[in-house]
């Protein structure tokens, strides 16, 4: 099992963990060493056509009952207030629509496109790690575009891990993280990262007995929203790099293992915060790589842009993993991203502010109808223990309730979950799958608006124990 807050580290299940768009997966690993069987009997084609170890490794999604559910109540014309899946709703601004439409429009951008990136959106990277966090990168050897940061962890994972070799990832756990270790043929070591300093002591004892090839971090943090602690690098003003780094790449070099930082909310953070990069850290480009993404700050999810920076042997290891798998992003898509980038943060900016103000709304309509909840620094997720309930009344049409889970423990989530889906029309994300660290949560994503959130508010009131009804 995951460990508990005492950041003792454990091997992770297989499969992985968590709703979001990117289609995760989790629950119970099954034995690599063993062939998967084979269905004489007509049962579940994927035995019976012999699928390699490596796919039988990968547990169930463990979201598919929520989703069915999902699926059941709008099918059967209810409203469903959807705070499952982290799929920013905004699109981009209008100029980088625009951008693309054109440059789709020239037929000379329509041939296959280098899986490194075009040139001049490589430099624009370099530019903006150099405005943002003082970071010097030579963009031909130190950024690599990739398909997003999800891709881009998975195709790394292929490049530098073997089979057997341990990766820590932490706990809860992101599962485009443990996927993307196990099909590399390596053993996840879940490590809890709600308390940075207990992550790092829990790194520092595993190096005692058995040192990772690589050690996975991503601050904020999917699905729990936890940052690295107010600092140095992180404010705008402040370039140094954040302790915690500095003491994870002392680390890593001491024991020689390799990092890869997933800084894929880099540009949602609130209050003045500002979230800072592994790579202000004197030495990290010695033995890490960060990956970021333009589909948050940006709203360009669905176009699949994300980058790769630091360490110019994993950049290259990297590279050449991907010139066997794809031929790089389409090149309308790359020249529209540098025009985004080239038009500076502002709409960077006014997005984090939307989701700041629904981030407020939906903490304080929490709190009143009487579920108090942490309001995040960053990223687009409200991570949120689940209160007393009611009784259970009477399902909706369409709906199947499921009671909450009794006796000892931490609540059923995926009960909870299905229970404010029935009685509610609102949809989060289960804790536990995202291991079992993650039970007893719920995550629910800031995607709807702000009217949409006050009356997701309203509708769960009447669920819980002692609320105030609105």
């Amino acid at each position: 099992m995951l460990p508990s807050p005492s950041s003792r580290s454990t091997p992770a299940p297989a499969g992985g963990s968590a709703a979001g768009s990117s289609g995760e997966g989790s629950g119970a690993a099954a034995d690599p060493s063993q062939p998967a069987s084979r269905s004489t009997d007509g049962g579940d084609p994927r035995e019976a056509v012999g699928l390699a170890n490596r796919l039988a490794a990968l547990a169930p999604y463990p979201f598919t009952r929520i989703n069915q559910l999902t699926y059941d109540a709008r099918r059967a014309g209810r409203d469903v207030i959807d705070m499952s899946m982290g799929n920013p709703s905004d699109p981009p601004v209008q100029s980088i629509i625009d951008r693309l439409t054109e440059a789709a429009n020239d037929p000379r951008n329509h041939g296959y496109a280098s899986p490194l990136g075009m040139d001049a959106l490589r430099r624009e990277v370099a530019a903006r790690y150099r405005r943002r966090w003082g970071v010097m990168l030579d963009p031909e050897a130190e950024v690599l575009c990739t398909l997003g940061s999800k891709e881009g962890m998975g195709h790394l994972c292929l490049a530098v891990v073997g089979p057997g070799d341990d990766v820590v990832a932490p706990a809860p756990t992101y599962p485009a993280h443990l996927s993307a270790v196990v099909l590399a043929g390596g053993r996840p070591v879940a490590v809890e990262t709600t308390d940075p300093a207990a992550f790092l002591a829990g790194v520092s004892r595993l190096c005692a007995t058995r040192v990772p090839k690589l050690v996975i971090v991503s601050f904020p943090h999917n699905p729990t929203g936890t940052v690295l602690a107010e600092g140095a690098g992180t404010t705008t003003a402040d370039p140094r790099p954040h302790e915690f780094y500095v003491e994870l790449i002392a680390l890593a070099r001491r024991h020689s293992f390799l990092v890869a930082s997933d800084l894929a909310y880099a540009d949602i953070a609130f209050d003045g915060y500002r979230p800072p990069s592994l790579l202000a850290v004197d030495g990290a480009k010695r033995c890490a790589v960060e990956f970021t993404t333009m589909s948050k700050g940006y709203n360009m999810a669905g176009w699949r842009v994300g980058f790769c920076a630091g360490n110019r042997d994993l950049v290259l290891a990297l590279a050449t993993v991907k010139t066997s798998y794809d031929y790089g992003m389409f090149r309308p898509i790359q020249i529209a991203a540098i025009t985004a980038l080239r038009e500076g943060d502002d709409a960077v900016d006014t997005q984090a502010h939307v989701y700041q103000r629904r981030r407020d709304v939906l903490c304080s309509e929490l709190a009143r109808v009487g579920w108090p909840v942490t309001p995040p620094r960053a990223g687009m997720f409200v991570w949120a223990s689940i209160p007393p309930l009611a009784p259970a009344g009477k399902p909706k049409a369409g709906v199947v309730s499921t009671p909450p889970g009794a006796g000892a423990g931490p609540p059923d989530s995926m009960a909870f979950a299905a229970r404010l889906l029935a009685e509610a029309d609102v949809a989060v994300s289960p804790g536990a799958g995202f291991g079992p660290s993650g039970e007893g949560f719920v995550r629910m994503a800031l995607i709807e608006n702000e009217a949409r959130l006050r009356l997701a508010a309203r509708r769960i009131a009447p669920l819980l124990a002692g609320g105030q009804r609105a």
